[in-house]
């Protein structure tokens, strides 16, 4: 079993920042990719940015420049860093993990899910 927690998430004004950052426990050695998602009410979740084992990172492609992705090893923990927050970015954000080699961009292809995170940006 694996066990995800989200973290960080938090309200900011617009062109702040946040570090949300993402726990990994239980049985993590299989574990190949991690990513971040985002989800607003009433709709899928959003893929956003992804580990890859090798540690090479990939973002969906809207989400280049503002968006960082990290991951610790040592500490099982994915870090997204989210930089010039803007209303748009009001979103529940989720991390993901799965066993296969390769990370894909929608989230059926993800088993694992933590609780989420809230980000709220006040204009």
């Amino acid at each position: 079993q694996v066990h995800l927690v989200e973290s960080g998430g938090g309200s900011v004004q617009t062109g702040g920042s946040l570090r949300l950052s993402c726990a990994a426990s239980g049985d993590t050695v299989s574990l190949s990719c991690m990513g971040w998602f985002r989800q607003s009410p009433g709709e899928q979740r959003e893929g956003i940015a992804f580990v890859e084992p090798d540690g090479a990172t990939s973002y969906a492609s809207p989400r280049k420049g503002r968006f960082t992705i990290s991951k610790d090893s040592s500490k099982n923990t994915l870090v997204l860093e989210i930089d010039n927050l803007n209303p748009e970015d009001n979103d529940m954000y989720y991390c993901a993990a799965r066993r296969e080699t390769y990370c894909v961009q929608w989230d059926g292809g993800y088993p694992f899910w933590g609780q989420g995170t809230q980000v709220t940006v006040s204009s």
